[in-house]
């Protein structure tokens, strides 16, 4: 899984109050929701649109370290662990931007498919700007100055 790695593609954003749970701590079904956004704005970043390529989640294992909270600014770091021929594995590692701190790590795979929903192999394209590594840029949208 990522680590402290630079070089690859890294999303900041803060946590916002609706995604805290009775324990005031990141509810935990909002992970998943920070997953797609982050493998969002990688699209965006390696094709220049969110839209650009079609794809959908087939497998998603997320595993707890420790906790986030209320206003904390948060950085997913992502990058490509596999291409297949019709899917792709995600990975990607939450850090507390503050001290650094490993909060989650998640594997996600994903299908590539038509517009009618079918899956189909991964483009010569498709798999140049997915490329581990190919994408290495920090989009910040915690609202905080650069670090």
């Amino acid at each position: 899984m990522l680590g402290a790695m630079s070089d690859c593609f890294r999303y900041r954003f803060r946590v916002r109050y609706q995604e805290c749970d009775a324990q005031k701590i990141v509810f935990n079904a909002r992970w998943g929701d920070y997953i797609d956004i982050a493998a969002t704005e990688l699209v965006r970043a390696a094709m220049g649109h969110p839209e650009a390529t079609d794809w959908r989640l087939v497998r998603q294992l997320i595993e707890w370290k420790a906790s986030a909270r209320f206003d904390e600014v948060l950085e997913a770091r992502v990058t490509t662990a596999r291409l297949g021929g019709t899917s792709v594995t995600v990975a990607t590692a939450f850090h507390r931007v503050a001290d650094d701190a490993l909060l989650a790590t998640a594997e996600t795979v994903y299908v590539m498919t038509d517009p009618e929903g079918r899956k189909r192999p991964i483009t010569d394209e498709e798999r140049k700007l997915l490329s581990p590594g190919a994408t290495v840029a920090l989009v910040d949208c915690s609202g905080s100055p650069q670090q």
